[in-house]
């Protein structure tokens, strides 16, 4: 397991940082190579001391001094190479330049730098090399090797002296920068999926929203129509029982109908929702837990489609407008070219349209004279309901009203690509228009009414 940047963010630090080092064990590792190379270049101090005519605790005092700078490799690498290169004619200072030069190659030193520097450090040693070597080969008599021995060693000494630490500081810093950006990528991932979650859940939560809307809807447009025709035949039963049973008894019969068949059609909606669990459900039930978004969209998707099929069709838009005159109302109905099928939501939307609309005359405008239009038209199908001013001679059925129904309406035309215009007439009535594409054909604009 890998911990990524944020959860390091969030639990803090591990260890105390000290000045610029980021963890104790960096300190203490520093701290024991400045010691050792303290010590090396102090006990160099003593021959360096000799070869140039000093006191010895001179010698040593710089060997520590010189040494100890070691201590600073990480915040002044740079620092610590100059100064290695400035003790190599000393012949102190081996660890110092081999670590100093590690150091800057796995630094963030542009790499100009550290060529530049690496190849003084090479120079010098070779020179240095070259010079010491070339005295104890003078030194010796009976050892008389060929004018390539000296410069061969020479450079082989400064080579091995300078590039492995100088090509393994390379491969350090190059893989700590690829963990890096592996790391900062991981992290980068890690923050895209929470941002997916995120929206996978605001996806889910708009469908849920969705699919509660529109069975909201559903169930306005039900609900309203027929306990609306029920309380108007209600009043009317109430109104004539006394004086001609017969009707009295006809008035009772169509409230039960109308009873039933608002109980039929909730008990069709509550179905669809059942059937809707039913689809998650054994997603649930096989493995593992259920994308939220999977979810709402499954229920949106299987409540729409039952809603499509078994929802109402344009050819019952006569009981529809006969179950309104049974009520007492005046309306007539006229129908502009030959009925044809459309998509079932065009025409569950069509039906519900002029059944709110007819709704809105029962609540709103008692005796007055309807009119329901629909016309057939190439790619589309258009609807109108309009009404006349109330009958002050009929008694209002006093039926409530949520302010929903207009909404309801243009939300389901608007839904399907349509037009919808609703608004009070001049003769004091009110028209709703609607224009639905055919969702079968290619749907251009339609006008805004009829």
């Amino acid at each position: 397991m890998t911990a990524t940047g944020a959860d390091r963010e969030a639990a803090g630090s591990t260890t105390r940082g000290y000045w610029w080092w980021e963890r104790r064990r960096s300190v203490a590792l520093d701290v024991g190579l400045a010691l050792l190379s303290a010590l090396e270049c102090g006990l160099e101090g003593v021959d360096f001391a000799g070869d140039a005519g000093l006191p010895a605790p001179v010698g040593v005092v710089f060997g520590l001094l010189a040494g100890s700078v070691l201590l600073v490799r990480r915040r002044w690498p740079i620092a610590v190479v100059l100064v290695s290169i400035a003790t190599t004619p000393a012949e102190m200072g081996f660890l110092m330049a081999l670590v100093g030069l590690y150091t800057l190659a796995a630094s963030e030193v542009p790499r100009r730098i550290t060529v530049v520097l690496a190849g003084m450090s090479l120079v010098g040693t070779f020179i240095v090399t070259y010079v010491r070597l070339r005295q104890s080969v003078a030194e010796q008599a009976d050892f008389g090797p060929g004018d390539w021995y000296v410069p061969l060693v020479s450079v082989f000494m400064s080579v091995g002296l300078t590039a492995p630490s100088v090509l393994f500081g390379l491969y350090i810093g190059a893989r700590r920068r690829l963990m890096e950006s592996l790391r900062e990528r991981a992290d980068s991932l890690e923050r895209e999926l929470s941002l997916l979650a995120d929206r996978a859940e605001e996806r889910a939560e708009w469908a849920r929203t969705e699919e509660r809307t529109r069975i909201a809807r559903e169930m306005h447009d039900v609900v309203a129509h027929r306990v609306s025709l029920m309380v108007v035949h209600a009043a009317a039963l109430q109104a004539v029982a006394p004086k001609d049973p017969a009707k009295a008894v006809r008035n009772a019969a169509l409230v039960g109908d109308m009873g039933r068949q608002a109980l039929t059609e909730l008990r069709e909606m509550l179905g669809v929702l059942r059937s809707g669990d039913a689809l998650i459900a054994p997603a649930a039930a096989g493995g593992g837990a259920v994308p939220l978004a999977a979810v709402g969209q499954a229920a949106a998707a299987a409540a729409a489609a039952a809603a499509s099929e078994d929802g109402p069709r344009l050819s019952e838009l006569e009981a529809l407008v006969a179950q309104s005159r049974q009520a007492g109302m005046v309306v007539e109905l006229s129908v502009d070219g030959e009925l044809r099928p459309y998509a079932p939501e065009v025409e569950q939307t069509a039906f519900r349209v002029v059944q709110e609309a007819l709704t809105n005359v029962h609540k709103h405008a008692a005796g007055a004279k309807t009119w329901v239009r629909l016309a057939h038209r190439g790619t589309e199908v258009a609807m109108q309901v309009e009404n006349g001013p109330s009958d002050a001679a009929v008694a209002d059925a006093g039926l409530p009203s949520g302010g929903n129904g207009l909404v309801g309406m243009r939300e389901r035309v608007l839904a399907l690509g349509g037009v919808f215009v609703s608004g009070p007439t001049d003769a004091g009535g009110f028209r709703v228009s609607a224009v639905l594409p055919d969702a079968s054909s290619v749907a251009t604009p339609g006008a805004a009414g009829v």
